[in-house]
């Protein structure tokens, strides 16, 4: 999924002197404009836009896009960024966690992260992404493995590091335990997309898939109190766990 900055890949940013974002506060309101107008140019004509669309899309300059996004990588970088930083994560402080609130952290990303790829801009980028990959047409296939998968799981690290510390999941590897969360929340959601499956889930199915995922998931890696909670059948995933 699309989905800030990968310390491993994409390291330095894109050309043009565009720095990694961890999200999209860094981008300005008229920037944000400017990337929303290239998410509408991919979803209505595909990767046929060009640098002069975008500018006439939202009634700016070749030079402010250059100023701002170097080239047209930079630009696909910073559109992919933006789009991925719609996926709210949830503040989590590691000294007042508990049980529910780890919980209600972890639903409320799955929610917030199905809303964005189950949506028509996603599935567009992508479409895109994916016939690019490895055909040397443009780099936006490794620009969004880099901005996106990758980069959510360094956003996602940070909340199961706490999880872990607080003795509320175990795992063997931090790398296994995303990889596990990222399949279960997912599911075939993404496929069905690119597929070109229509239809979008209900706030309500996103809603009950996010937290079936969640208790799926704290039923292979929970410990501690949720493991306790598990075990007694006392995770249901159709309980409101959205507190705070």
């Amino acid at each position: 999924m699309l989905i800030g900055g990968n310390p491993e890949a994409g390291r330095g940013g894109a050309p043009g002197g565009l720095p990694a974002r961890a999200d999209g506060a860094d981008f300005t309101e008229r920037q944000r404009e400017v990337l929303s107008a290239v998410l509408d140019l991919m979803v209505e004509e595909g990767d046929g836009f060009s640098m002069a669309a975008v500018c006439r899309r939202a009634s700016c300059s070749k030079e402010t896009l250059y100023n701002w996004f170097g080239d047209r990588d930079g630009l696909l970088t910073a559109t992919v960024q933006w789009q991925a930083s719609k996926v709210r994560l949830p503040g989590l402080d590691a000294a007042g966690v508990t049980a529910e609130r780890f919980r209600a952290a972890l639903t409320d990303f799955a929610i917030s992260w199905l809303e964005v790829i189950t949506g028509d801009v996603s599935a567009a980028l992508n479409r895109l992404a994916v016939s690019h990959a490895g055909s040397g047409k443009s780099r936006l296939g490794q620009i969004v493995l880099e901005n996106g998968p990758l980069a959510m799981r360094q956003r996602l690290k940070p909340i199961f590091e706490i999880g872990e510390r607080a003795g509320l999941i175990a795992y063997e590897t931090l790398e296994a335990a995303i990889r596990d969360f990222f399949g279960l929340v997912v599911a075939d959601w993404q496929i069905r997309k690119l597929l070109g499956e229509a239809a979008r889930p209900s706030a309500k199915g996103i809603e009950d898939t996010a937290r079936r995922a969640v208790a799926q998931f704290l039923r292979l890696h929970g410990a501690g109190e949720l493991e306790m909670r598990v075990s007694n059948g006392k995770l249901d995933p159709e309980h409101n766990s959205r507190h705070t």
